[in-house]
């Protein structure tokens, strides 16, 4: 059933409660005296008129239509989206915690510090980082920050690097970054095995490029096997290399992207440390380095101190070279409480059992769909893989309705369209959180709907008929949105 706009409940004089009238003793002057005449309503504005109980089924209604983690799987690539244990948000929604306040005194939050320095420090082992900062608030916000502490490491040798590399099947925030920091960005592609090409590297590769951005394993779910080789290359041209760590959930446990030789990283505690992601709200994207750019670091920097016998945490603002503050205090608190959470239950072996299962289940469903669907490249994969829905499109199907056509069966898509390195591409991971239950419905469904193209494609053409919202006329949406209240 379709659900109306709170609007459209609306009928004059009713009311959800009763709020007592403004005791000021001349209203209107005072508005006029407070308010500039230029913010002040000439008409009352039009808010519904609805009762209580209106309000309540609406938006519990409205509740019910949504799909989430909670609901079903989400295949979505690197977007990762990682079941919460909900262990994590009880830990977080501890009075002690969320009634914090970042202006408190340092001596009287030193548990809340020890929590803290304990994440980075779990971070720092995780990814064979020296140092990390807890305060950007996203991906690509600590990309942001990255680029800005590899930017201000060449500014105090004295050295104008004004180029990135960025390989063709990155994610898009990286030039983004890139851009925003500064920096040229310079495209490298890909060879035939869906990884870095390393003769085209040697090429662009010299004394202006300050970092190569890489993802590995990349956004197709390869490992770059040459990760070696393609540090070396950078290196001996003085420049640094950056780790996307948005597939650090595929290696996790196995490999450390300090080990590979990366000097600066972000991590995204959504992707791989099991905290919420997306919808607006908020992330969190720490940054770890190597210990020659830790001068650099955001401030403040929490660090630790012996006072006698007596351990000492405190925030370090007396940092000369540093970017500056990149975040409103010290970082998205109660999210890092949920990463923190996350990797204490689990423990080294947990984690490592996290990195396995997510890798066994995105290559079963590989090897379940690989014959129904093209698989452009035949590299192993790892957490993720990418189909091309090439042969549907031939029949007139794109892989935008494959998608569409999933959620009339009450599953999310994957991906589509992404890496633009793949015609018609749907990229699929199912993270390690799913039962092989839930992997064969999946399958189940992608081949169902792989038939109905071959036998009753307008179901497919259609789609999606039965979401509360159905198939839309894009051009029409684009052009004439419906902006009523």
């Amino acid at each position: 059933m379709s659900e109306p706009l709170i609007i459209e409940y609306s009928s004059p004089g009713r009311k959800t409660g009763l709020l007592p009238e403004i005791d000021l003793p001349d209203k209107d002057r005072a508005l006029s005296e407070y308010i500039s005449e230029d913010y002040l309503r000439k008409e009352e504005p039009r808010f519904p008129e609805v009762s209580e109980v209106d309000v309540v089924r609406h938006y519990t209604l409205l509740s019910q239509k949504n799909y989430g983690l909670d609901t079903g799987i989400y295949p979505l690539e690197s977007g990762t989206m990682k079941y919460n244990p909900k262990i994590n948000e009880d830990i977080a929604n501890l009075d002690r915690f969320k009634f914090l306040h970042p202006y408190q005194d340092e001596k009287l939050v030193q548990g809340s510090l020890e929590i803290l320095y304990g994440l980075k420090e779990y971070l720092a082992e995780i990814s064979g980082m020296d140092e990390v900062t807890l305060q950007p608030a996203s991906g690509a916000h600590g990309e942001f920050a990255g680029l800005l502490i590899i930017k201000k490491h060449f500014e105090s040798r004295g050295e104008k690097r004004t180029k990135v590399i960025v390989p063709d099947s990155a994610h898009g925030t990286n030039p983004a970054s890139a851009a925003m920091a500064g920096f040229q960005v310079i495209e490298i592609e890909s060879n035939l095995k869906g990884m870095v090409d390393i003769e085209k590297l040697k090429e662009i590769v010299n004394e202006d490029v300050a970092a190569l951005m890489l993802t590995n394993p990349n956004t197709l779910g390869i490992f770059e096997k040459d990760i070696m080789k393609i540090a070396e290359i950078v290196h001996q041209a003085g420049g640094l290399l950056y780790y996307d760590g948005a597939n650090m959930n595929a290696i996790m446990g196995y490999a450390r992207p300090g080990d590979m030789n990366f000097d600066v990283m972000h991590f995204n505690l959504h992707k791989t440390f099991s905290t919420p992601h997306g919808g607006g709200g908020p992330g969190s994207g720490p940054v770890g380095v190597k210990e020659f750019l830790k001068p650099y670091l955001p401030v403040p920097v929490l660090s630790r101190r012996k006072i006698g016998e007596m351990t000492e945490y405190c925030w370090d603002y007396d940092r000369p070279d540093s970017i500056g503050k990149i975040h409103t205090f010290y970082g998205n608190y109660a999210v890092l409480l949920k990463a923190y959470s996350y990797i204490r239950c689990l423990g080294a072996g947990g984690l490592k059992a996290s990195t396995e299962n997510a890798v066994l289940n995105a290559n079963y469903l590989k090897e379940k769909l690989k014959d129904e669907f093209l698989l452009p490249y035949q590299e192993d994969s790892l957490h993720e893989f990418v189909l091309s829905g090439l042969k549907q499109k031939e029949m007139g199907i794109p892989a935008l309705q494959i998608a569409k056509r999933l959620l009339d069966y009450g599953q999310y898509a994957p991906t589509i369209y992404f890496p633009l390195v793949v015609k018609e591409a749907m990229m699929v991971e199912p993270t390690e959180t799913e039962s092989l239950r839930t992997l064969d419905k999946f399958v189940e469904t992608m081949k169902i709907i792989s038939r109905e193209i071959k036998e009753k494609p307008e179901l497919v053409k259609n789609a999606p008929q039965l979401t509360p919202v159905k198939k839309l006329d894009e051009v029409k949406a684009a052009r004439e949105p419906d902006l009523r209240w």
